[in-house]
């Protein structure tokens, strides 16, 4: 195959999933001495796809070496430094790009991200409305932009006018009203978020996740009838997809139909059986059943593994380590609101792969936690479970964050589709609301997000303490319990996959 075609096949097989293919198809296009510029963008682009920037950057590098002129090239740099979190370098790349003429929306996009890791809020304004400019009805954007402005300012007006604009310039209404629906249950008015999705599930009768977003926000409000009649629209609609059946099956667990969530869930899991949102309902169906899956699924014994981190070289004890870990976190904790589509309620959240960071604290608690994850892997072994089956006794991090949570803070429970071991790393903790007898502060497993029949609540818990990593199944239910004191509650967190 000519270069074209090969990047014509790449780019089919990357539609179809079939990431690791498009690498290998795309390597011979970058084998030789002096590969295209389309080349080298081609095989980044397969290996970010794959999940693996780290590797990409390097032919990112290499285009830069041989057509540094082209504009091109300094966006994908600053792409892949932005996803990689190294936001100073990725802001210098755009600046680069920009000096070589580019123009387009999607720069200005990357530009925005990495200049609201570094801490420049003014100058991510500017560069997300120099986005809208170009591209006023991106909606990916305009949310991003909203999600911005919410945190900053707290204003519920202020953001839902970046997403009004979004539409009147065309963006697609379905997806846009889902998202004004997030960020009203996010600023505290589910009702607002549930009437948006009710009347839009009436008038887009062919708008699945439209459907599916009215059966969450229903089960927020335990109306069970109403996410029943929803769920239905939804199954008329795409009656074999994936997440048509697991919502189906949440309403079923709603409704006092276990066995019959089970089943559902059961047969979408032969089809997809790494999914770890289904393995997540899964473990509800199960416990609600009394089925022995549960255990296999949630042995919080052996599975949720409690690790007091060693202090890194360099200081000398963990509490001094502690404190400059926090003095650094810090200074990102500096949005007066949470995220519009993250678990936290009550605090601020970083916004950035935080692995990519320079500071000398953060870097050494990355370095830090390879021996406590690698002792975990080694700990679990190998097995038929969907975590265990999984262990390569090696792994690489998809994300990393830092929360800080004020008074009445908590994460909702929820599960991380995207991982395989997830985690919490306590680096300042209530200490006065953790000796409460409601636990208060503490991490809770096992409880699900919606109201269930028979009711669950959590399983196992853990106390924190600075300095405390806990790890556990991302498929596995984790929250917390709100704490009232006058605290803050500051963590890390991370998934990671098997490399």
């Amino acid at each position: 195959m000519n270069e074209s075609a090969i990047v014509e096949r790449a780019e089919a097989l990357s539609a179809q999933g079939r990431t690791a293919e498009a690498v290998a198809l795309t390597e011979a296009l970058v084998a030789g001495p002096s590969p295209s510029h389309m080349a080298l963008a081609m095989h980044s682009g397969a290996l970010k796809r794959d999940g693996r920037s780290l590797e990409a950057l390097e032919f990112d590098r290499k285009a830069i070496a041989r057509f540094g002129e082209n504009p091109i090239a300094w966006h994908n740099l600053a792409a892949t430094l932005d996803d990689l979190g190294r936001a100073e370098e990725a802001v210098e790349a755009c600046e680069n790009a920009f000096r070589r003429g580019m123009d387009a929306p999607q720069t200005f996009a990357v530009y925005a991200r990495a200049l609201r890791a570094v801490g420049n809020h003014p100058r991510a304004d500017y560069a997300y409305r120099q986005a809208l400019m170009r591209a006023p009805g991106d909606l990916g954007v305009a949310s991003e932009f909203a999600n911005h402005l919410w945190m900053i300012t707290g204003d519920l007006k202020v953001a839902d006018s970046a997403l009004d604009a979004a539409y009147h310039a065309g963006a697609p209404p379905a997806p846009l009203l889902i998202a004004k629906a997030t960020l009203y249950q996010a600023a505290g008015d589910s009702e607002r978020a549930y009437s948006l999705m009710e009347k839009a599930s009436e008038r887009m009768p062919g708008e699945v996740f439209v459907h599916l977003a009215a059966v969450e926000y229903a089960l927020r409000l335990d109306r069970v009838d109403m996410a029943e009649a929803f769920s239905r629209r939804a199954e008329t609609v795409e009656p074999r997809s994936r997440s048509v059946i697991q919502y189906s099956a949440i309403v079923d667990l709603a409704a006092a139909r276990p066995a019959e969530a089970f089943a559902k869930l059961q047969g979408a899991l032969k089809d997809h059986p790494n999914d770890q949102s289904l393995w997540g309902w899964m473990a509800v169906a199960a416990r609600a059943v009394g089925d022995p899956l549960y255990e296999w699924l949630c042995d919080y014994e052996k599975m949720v593994g409690v690790y007091d981190l060693e202090t890194p070289g360099g200081w000398p004890s963990l509490e001094a380590f502690l404190a400059d870990l926090a003095k650094e976190l810090k200074a990102v904790h500096v949005y007066r609101q949470h995220p519009t589509n993250q678990s936290m309620r009550h605090g601020s959240q970083s916004m950035h792969m935080l692995s990519g960071s320079n500071a000398p604290p953060i870097k050494a608690f990355f370095e830090a936690l390879e021996k406590p994850i690698r002792e975990h892997m080694a700990k679990l072994g190998q097995g038929d479970d969907p975590l265990r089956r999984r262990n390569t006794f090696d792994y690489r991090l998809v994300g990393a964050w830092s929360v800080r949570l004020k008074p009445n803070g908590f994460h909702r429970d929820h599960f991380h589709p995207d991982g395989w071991l997830s985690s919490a790393f306590y680096v300042e903790t209530p200490d006065e609301a953790l000796q409460s007898a409601e636990r208060q502060g503490w991490i809770r497993f096992g409880k699900p997000p919606f109201i269930t029949n028979p009711p669950m609540e959590a399983a196992h818990h853990v106390r924190p303490k600075p300095g405390r990593l806990v790890l556990f199944p991302a498929y596995m239910w984790h929250g917390t319990i709100p704490f009232t004191t006058d605290e803050a509650r500051m963590t890390i967190a991370f998934d990671a996959v098997p490399k």
